[in-house]
């Protein structure tokens, strides 16, 4: 998983023709994420069902990782601008959203991403899954 913030920056709209402006999909997490947080932490999100961020869905992001990302917008673009930037597919989720989804059955793990990122847990911050780890739920 990787993080975007301060909006989200798509690539490819509509990546495989999925409605990225459906406000109620749900994904659940089915395999561990690749990353930057420690694998004991990624491992708490496997199980998970997660809401998709309304008008970012699933779709090609510009992403870094979530210890890495610069905080500044500025440096951000600069990162981006020198390749240090990923293309990932996958889907978006409000990372305060998601991190209060995992608090509620891995408090410890929430607790990390509080204490080690606590410029991505706020409003409009976004963590991307990628595709291959998450499924759309049957809810």
């Amino acid at each position: 998983m990787n993080a975007v913030s301060r909006g989200v920056h798509k690539v490819d709209a509509d990546v495989a023709g999925d409605n990225v402006n459906k406000s109620d999909w749900i994904i659940r997490i089915v395999a561990v994420p690749p990353g930057e947080a420690p694998l004991w932490v990624r491992e708490k999100w496997v199980g998970l069902d997660l809401p998709v961020a309304r008008y970012s869905g699933h779709g090609r992001f510009l992403t870094m990782g979530v210890l890495s990302l610069p905080r500044s917008v500025l440096a951000q673009w600069m990162a981006v601008f020198r390749g240090r930037a990923e293309r990932i597919a996958g889907y978006a989720v409000e990372a305060l959203a998601a991190v209060d989804i995992l608090a509620r059955a891995h408090p410890e793990a929430a607790a990390w991403w509080r204490e080690n990122t606590p410029h991505l847990i706020a409003p409009k911050r976004y963590l991307v899954f990628h595709e291959e780890v998450c499924r759309i739920a049957d809810i």
